[in-house]
């Protein structure tokens, strides 16, 4: 079975100035079951008789957008942590080690109770498809049950997600911590599940929590099933100064933070480390050899009082680059929301700039923190044969955004299609997505015009 659209698509395919690519008036065609393949994505031509004859679509059933209406990739977010929903928005007064035990830890321990864990995964998950993301790499807890019914409602909801259960068997608090041997157990017992599941839209992730609540053997035998079972990897690293030497003095005889993870075989391709804004250039060359994936949370950085990213550092290093809402660390569940503050730190760090052309190469465009949002994250995380784009081949993850909500913001008859682009960037929402598609399924819908399968075709 396939849909067929007509009308603007928006997506990237590079990361340079000009990356942005606005397709007006064009067909595209994709499977709405199975894997969703793009299967072609062509302009129109008058009439479009030809193309429905070759391409084998009936022309009266092409779904037309509306002036106002374009369809972009869906968005990646490279590092949320689905239990601390329920602290979205809470605890902001201190900084990172303080908010983990005040806040966060205390969260995370009620998911023992699988209950307590089903009721506010249902409300994470759906939250985060309603703001447009497609694909998630989350954090669940220590709790392996817990963890595995997060994958459940990651698959009812249908959306596409790396999942991990969090390991830690030091530096925690009494009533949240794990046993090494055990937490090594239940890691592989999870990926397991995972698999049997047997769902490929839904992947297991190794992840130690970050280095001052794992020890060095609990490292090494993550690493080890890594390399075992060929598992992606995240964790956090140099998120905070105070963090970093808290790091060292529990891992003595390490130069840095990274050689704690490299030691371990945990720093590899398919890695994905969260923050990374106080890596020392040895270590960001280490992260480019190893070609790690980093997580950029540029509003948790502001959040939690960490500091900011540098992000056209490590794009100048051809390094794997993607944003994440790192909630509840960041205050909200949307990478539209990721996407502007991106822009926004690299305008803060553009301000040490020695002159005007150093401040002004810092800055990162909107194209490019929406290169970062969709190409980037399908990098970081390994999937860029997949999504990320419009690619013929690709799966359809896509969202319908409609920029015609006056509720939202005004839009005006001179208005090019660049600029609702840019409108919607800096002052859409979720009232903008009219439908979110995964793997050629439409997963929600906020319009039921564009929920309404009679103005398609199914082939």
């Amino acid at each position: 079975m396939m849909r067929v659209y007509k009308g603007t698509l928006i997506h990237c395919n590079s990361l340079r100035p000009e990356a942005i690519e606005v397709l007006e008036d064009y067909l595209v065609g994709f499977r709405e079951e199975g894997s969703g393949e793009i299967l072609f994505l062509e302009p129109c031509i008058d009439g479009i008789d030809e193309q429905s004859s070759r391409l084998c679509f009936d022309k009266e059933n092409v779904v037309c957008l509306k002036k106002g209406q374009f369809l972009i990739p869906g968005f990646i977010d490279t590092h949320i942590h689905a239990p601390q929903y329920q602290n979205l928005g809470v605890g902001y007064e201190v900084n990172l080690l303080e908010w983990l035990e005040k806040y966060t830890y205390p969260t995370e321990t009620s998911f023992k109770e699988v209950d307590v864990a089903r009721e506010l995964y249902h409300k994470a998950v759906r939250r985060c498809l309603s703001h447009g993301t497609t694909t998630a790499c989350y954090f669940a807890t220590i709790h392996l049950e817990s963890t595995k019914e997060l994958c459940k409602i990651i698959g009812e909801l249908g959306q596409r997600a790396f999942v991990g259960k969090v390991n830690m068997d030091q530096e925690s608090p009494v009533h949240y911590v794990e046993e090494t041997q055990q937490s090594v157990r239940d890691t592989e017992q999870f990926v397991d599940f995972v698999m049997q599941m047997k769902n490929p839209r839904v992947q297991p992730i190794v992840t130690p929590r970050f280095a001052p609540s794992c020890s060095a053997e609990l490292l090494r035998g993550l690493g080890e099933l890594a390399m075992r079972k060929d598992l992606h990897i995240q964790s956090h690293i140099c998120e905070q100064k105070p963090e970093v030497e808290y790091t060292l003095d529990l891992h003595k005889g390490h130069k840095h933070c990274s050689s704690i993870f490299d030691k371990a075989g945990l720093l590899t391709d398919k890695s994905v480390m969260a923050h990374c804004i106080h890596l020392e250039d040895e270590e960001i060359e280490l992260f480019r050899q190893k070609e790690v994936g980093v997580s950029h949370c540029p509003i948790s950085n502001l959040c939690v009082s960490s500091g900011i990213l540098n992000v056209r550092k490590l794009l100048k290093k051809n390094m794997k680059v993607g944003l994440g809402t790192d909630i509840s660390g960041g205050y909200s569940p949307s990478i539209l929301d990721a996407m502007r503050m991106a822009v926004h730190c690299s305008k803060a760090i553009s301000f040490k700039g020695k002159g005007q052309e150093d401040q002004k190469e810092l800055v990162l465009t909107h194209d490019e923190a929406f290169h970062l949002a969709t190409v980037g994250g399908a990098k970081v995380l390994g999937i860029e044969d997949k999504v990320g784009n419009f690619k013929v081949g690709k799966q359809f993850d896509a969202l319908l955004i409609d920029t015609n909500k006056t509720e939202v913001f005004d839009t005006f008859q001179s208005n090019t299609i660049e600029e609702l682009f840019m409108k919607y960037f800096y002052l859409g929402d979720d009232r903008n997505i009219a439908s979110v598609f995964v793997a050629g399924r439409e997963v929600l819908s906020n319009s039921p015009a564009a929920a309404n399968t009679s103005s398609t075709v199914l082939l």
